[in-house]
């Protein structure tokens, strides 16, 4: 029974996370109601080990689709790998728990400003180029890469933000690049958790199984209906991450 309801739950957040991102606001909260007593290393290695599969399903699924800038992007996976390594030992030695009251503020502020930026990611205007883009995209992946090793929640959603407004994508094509660096950063975390024996491989084989399915399916949904589609998804997941690690934060 429990492995059938973490799958479950894996194939909706493979689903949620292969638009926007997010999927972690599912999987995360449900493996730490199954496993109350587990380490929660290993709840995080089994959740990594589950959705990088899924992830990186998603991304091959956009790249036949979704005109990549492979040039600055492939870097910036790089340093997104570097920082997950880095979050994700810091996460074996010290609790990210000091962090959970200022994400929910964060989140606020992000989808307030998509809110008010009513054009924001409707076109994909880059903003930059060469060097200059390929520096900036290093920034997103190794700052978001360090979080998602050590913190995780919102990191796919964080990754569509940034190269919306920083980069000037539209929303399919920041969610598109999103999976390259999110893939990265949970392997890179996935690795780490691995070495440190904080994975349950009986688990998160079956889990990763269903994940792929959901990415799949979303991908699709997402690649049909194009940017506006990603935009109000984006809005629904950020809005309800705020709910979720609002409470988590103030009221838990």
């Amino acid at each position: 029974m429990e492995l059938l309801i973490v799958s479950f739950a894996s194939l909706l957040a493979g689903f949620i996370d292969s638009i926007v991102g997010g999927g972690g606001l599912i999987l995360v909260p449900t493996l730490f109601a199954v496993f109350p007593t587990t380490h929660p290393a290993t709840l995080f290695g089994v959740n990594k080990a589950a959705s990088v599969l899924g992830t990186a399903a998603a991304g091959v699924q956009y790249a036949r689709r979704v005109d990549l800038r492979w040039s600055a992007l492939l870097p910036a996976a790089a340093t997104g790998f570097a920082g997950a390594l880095a979050g994700a030992w810091l996460v074996t030695v010290i609790s990210p728990n000091f962090l959970r009251k200022a994400l929910p503020i964060v989140l606020v502020a992000v989808l307030l400003y998509t809110l008010v930026k009513k054009n924001l990611g409707r076109h994909h205007t880059p903003r930059f180029s060469g060097r200059t883009e390929t520096f900036v995209a290093c920034s997103i992946g190794l700052a978001l890469g360090f979080y998602d090793g050590f913190f995780g929640p919102g990191t796919g959603s964080f990754l569509v933000f940034l190269f919306v407004r920083w980069l000037g994508y539209d929303f399919l094509h920041a969610s598109a690049s999103a999976k390259l660096l999110n893939t990265a950063s949970n392997l890179a975390a996935l690795a780490l958790f691995a070495w440190k024996g904080h994975v349950w491989w009986h688990f998160a084989l079956a889990m990763a199984l269903a994940n792929v399915l959901g990415s799949l399916l979303g991908t699709r949904m997402a690649l049909k209906h194009g940017a506006g589609f990603v935009r109000l998804v984006f809005i629904g997941v950020v809005s309800v991450l705020i709910l979720k690690t609002g409470f988590d934060a103030f009221l838990k």
